[in-house]
């Protein structure tokens, strides 16, 4: 019975080993983006810029996307 379900079993694994691949360097890539724009904003303070960056840093691809969804989505170019 295994070696029947081995033939299509192959091709499944690799596809998804593929994509997980993918994807993670998908979120690694917005990670570094949203670290870099959050480094070259012009920010309040520096306290602002220096949470900002801690909360992306230390909260990885999830806080890469809190600071874009509150930050960079509303404000594009610098100045809050």
């Amino acid at each position: 019975m295994i070696e029947i379900l081995s033939w299509w079993l192959f091709p499944v694994i690799g596809s998804l080993a593929f994509f997980g691949i993918l994807i993670s360097l998908a979120l690694v890539a917005f990670w570094v983006w949203m670290l870099v724009d959050a480094a070259q904003r012009n920010f309040k303070n520096k306290t602002e810029k220096i949470v900002w960056l801690l909360v992306i840093v230390l909260g990885g691809w999830v806080g890469a996307l809190i600071y874009y969804i509150v930050i960079r989505a509303i404000n594009k170019h610098g100045i809050l």
